[in-house]
């Protein structure tokens, strides 16, 4: 069991623990921004855009494997699939980006910024779809560094949560490989296509973040991968 010691100080009034002061200053929202990295491009969802791209590389084979545990199951043809990016891209909350392999110029899945909370500048990742053509790729893990960079660096974020069905074993993997502190389990959290979710949550804050950046970029860089494109040293080496 993960246990916490919260930071506190003593209350002058009363001599009991209360919590550190804090910068009660907001956060901005997240915008309908570009931003740019080595492997990939995130930009805002655009059902013209991507729909072509993101029906191919999600629904292939491995599709329901993709879609697993996801709010929606794969979609029934090209028309549904459309029907269901127009809406993800008009929402503000969660504000939807494509991710873009650069070498393709193709869009090879989906990340969300969401349960946006400017106030206690709390924000959470979610709603991610990463298509086959993604999967395992330099791309993939850059993907999440560059919303944390903005998160963090750009907007002044305090804390960065990252929540799943606890039954996702690879979610959860991804979750400790990227460098998230383990908080608990919410038993009964959610009802998700007719069945029961319990929900792990994950979080990193604005402190730990310099460290979780080094390591990214380590990994990240070109000379952490061989000649085949096989990666030299674990992302988790570098935390």
């Amino acid at each position: 069991m993960t246990s916490f010691t919260p930071a506190s100080v003593p209350d002058p009034h009363t001599g009991l623990p209360i919590g550190v002061e804090a910068d009660i200053h907001a956060a901005p929202r997240p915008e309908r921004i570009t931003i740019d990295g080595r492997y990939v491009r995130l930009e805002p969802l655009d059902a013209i855009k991507h729909t072509d791209d993101l029906y191919v590389a999600s629904h292939g084979d491995d599709k329901h494997v993709i879609w697993q545990y996801l709010f929606e199951p794969p979609f029934a043809d090209h028309a549904d699939f459309k029907a269901h990016i127009e809406r993800k891209a008009a929402s503000d909350d969660p504000l939807f980006y494509a991710i873009i392999d650069k070498a393709s110029g193709k869009a090879v899945g989906y990340e969300t910024l969401m349960r946006i909370d400017p106030t206690h500048r709390v924000i959470e990742v979610g709603n991610i779809m990463y298509g086959t053509p993604l999967q395992k790729t330099p791309g993939a893990t850059e993907a999440q560094y560059l919303l944390m960079r903005y998160v963090f660096e750009k907007l002044g974020y305090r804390r960065y949560e990252w929540k799943c069905n606890s039954l996702n074993a690879p979610s959860r993997r991804a979750a400790d490989r990227f460098g998230f502190t383990f908080e608990g389990i919410f038993r009964q959290h959610m009802m998700v296509r007719a069945r029961n979710r319990d929900t792990a949550w994950y979080s990193i804050l604005d402190t730990e973040w310099p460290k979780q950046k080094h390591a990214f970029e380590a990994w990240l860089d070109p000379n952490n991968f061989d000649s085949q494109g096989r990666q030299i040293k674990r992302l988790e080496d570098f935390n």
